[in-house]
């Protein structure tokens, strides 16, 4: 974990220093620097939080791309070219910097090497279809659909990024939880309409 120390003011410095007024996602990668699966879930999910038009769905196919990459057993996940020439003006790509900066300070505080077995190579088989789920429901035009699925993400890749067993069960909860709120919102819809019709009103 300690090439993650620094990251905090390695990314507020580079949030700083971004001059160009729309700053494309291979540009916030390199601002970032290297790291593995984990670090580019974290990188991916973060825009997903922020309220910028159309980022979710070009995402929800990095991501996509990012469980395909895992499963597949490769070191490092290459994104399509659509997903890392996505441009986001620099307002926002500053957030998305500063919003890591604050997760890698809180991350370093709480987490710790644990549970080990649970990050294991040959323990993350639920890890990659988990996370094309993640992809999907942030893909579909769901009402404020990208808020659960990206906060299981980033818990996600904390978790493989400082090994801690317990940030993975825990982004397998949100996930769980991030899976029923569209499936709650379907049935409510069923219901609601299934009442409309019998009462006789207009939808």
């Amino acid at each position: 974990m300690r090439h993650v120390t620094g990251m905090p003011w390695r990314l507020r410095r580079a949030a700083v220093a971004l001059k160009t007024e729309r700053v494309a996602l291979h540009h916030l990668m390199a601002a970032h620097g290297p790291g593995g699966h984990g670090a580019l879930l974290l990188l991916l999910a973060a825009p997903c939080l922020l309220p910028v038009p159309g980022v979710g769905t070009v995402l929800g196919f990095g991501i996509a791309a990012m469980a395909w990459a895992m499963w597949c057993g490769r070191a490092q996940g290459e994104l399509p070219s659509r997903v890392a020439d996505l441009a986001i003006p620099r307002v926002w790509a500053r957030r998305v910097l500063a919003l890591l900066a604050r997760i890698y300070a809180a991350a370093g505080r709480v987490c710790r090497r644990r549970w080990s077995g649970v990050a294991a190579a040959g323990m993350r088989s639920w890890i990659p279809p988990t996370v094309a789920l993640m992809a999907l429901l942030i893909v579909l035009p769901i009402p404020f659909g990208n808020v659960l699925p990206a906060v299981a993400l980033m818990l996600m890749g904390a978790g493989l990024v400082f090994v801690d067993g317990v940030l993975l069960l825990l982004a397998a909860g949100a996930a769980g939880v991030a899976t029923l709120f569209p499936v709650g919102l379907g049935l409510a819809a069923w219901f609601w309409g299934a009442d409309m019709l019998r009462l006789g009103l207009p939808f």
